[in-house]
């Protein structure tokens, strides 16, 4: 079976993926566009993202508590941990109710999942130099999550003030500057 919700991570996470499995270990201290994250940190926070949320779809608690991911083997357990991800929200259950541990309804919580799919595959594009297209069904669901909940989230802190997006933004342009990141930064 499938879900929206999968479908639309399915089709963010092999960029995702793509972006991880590209970063070099001699990449992993570099600045990236969260400005209290390094390569490493952020690499970390996603890592992490990917397997709470697997939780968070069986409606089980998440455990945030700080791990180091980056071992031996993490860009292909990473890759493995997102294919989970989009297994654990494709079950129709995944979609009912509110989520026991935010709040929040459940598909809200699948969505905040492709956003740090996305967002921050964008981050760690840019800090390290690659290119990055984003998933074109998901710049619409970040949108979308922008109009019911960018407000809330700005006040918790997961999004920064809005910033001005360049004339010739682009779709993730926008959003990306909906959530307070300029979509031009550079470490340099």
């Amino acid at each position: 079976m499938a879900t929206k919700t999968s479908e639309l991570l399915a089709e963010a996470a092999p960029r995702a993926v793509a972006v991880v499995r590209a970063i070099r270990d001699d990449q992993l201290d570099l600045p990236t566009p969260c400005a209290d994250y390094s390569a490493r940190d952020l690499v970390n926070h996603l890592y992490q993202v990917v397997v709470n949320f697997q939780e968070l779809a069986a409606k089980r608690p998440a455990n945030w508590d700080k791990t180091d991911y980056l071992t031996d083997g993490w860009r292909d357990r990473f890759a493995a941990e997102t294919e989970r991800l989009i297994e654990a929200w494709a079950d129709p259950a995944a979609l009912e109710g509110v989520s026991p541990g935010m709040g929040l309804p459940q598909e809200t919580v699948g969505e905040m999942g492709l956003i740090d799919l996305t967002v921050h595959a964008w981050d760690l594009a840019r800090a390290t130099g690659q290119p990055f297209d984003a998933a074109p069904d998901a710049i619409a669901v970040l949108h979308a999550f922008m109009d019911r909940m960018g407000e809330t989230g700005q006040q918790m802190g997961a999004f920064a003030a809005p910033v001005a997006a360049p004339p010739d933004a682009s779709p993730l342009d926008l959003v990306l500057a909906r959530m307070g990141r300029h979509p031009g930064w550079s470490a340099s």
